[in-house]
């Protein structure tokens, strides 16, 4: 099997849309899902978030979701937001290979720290983290509104 992981083209967008929308089902969470496709390819083109996609005999069934952001401690940071391989792909390594594009990535554009969040019930992410060698918070609350 051959991994291919690319930069995401506006092409992408329906694939990488359909993936999220696993994680949501994944997550238990699929009606928290509202962002359509016309925001995708609007947030995209205006380069609000870049994304890399893994692709196997050119379907793509991988992705992550990532934006560059400040953190007044440390400087630039890059945040990833979705990190998503479909079910039949995973424990093969196309999840590493998309982990590593993300964190080349970050260092490419002179970050000093690359950032997300993983569920507390999500053993096979933590374990992934950890193997990263990330340290993972527990000491801090997320806090959000919604417009």
């Amino acid at each position: 099997m051959e991994i291919h992981i690319r930069p995401a083209e506006p092409a992408d967008l329906p694939a990488i849309h359909r993936l999220v929308g696993e994680l949501a089902e994944y997550e238990k969470a699929p009606e928290e899902f509202v962002a359509d496709l016309e925001e995708y390819a609007h947030c995209f083109e205006r380069g609000i978030f870049r994304s890399h996609v893994a692709e196997v005999d050119g379907k793509i069934v991988g992705m992550t979701v990532f934006y560059l952001c400040f953190s007044t401690w440390k400087g630039r940071m890059l945040y990833l937001e979705d990190f998503v391989v479909s079910e039949p792909f995973r424990r093969l390594g196309v999840g590493q290979r998309l982990f590593d594009a993300f964190l080349a990535t970050a260092r490419e554009l002179g970050c000093k720290v690359a950032k997300w969040q993983v569920l507390d019930w999500n053993q096979p992410a933590i374990e992934f983290y950890k193997k990263q060698g990330a340290a993972l918070e527990t000491n801090w609350w997320n806090g959000k509104l919604f417009f």
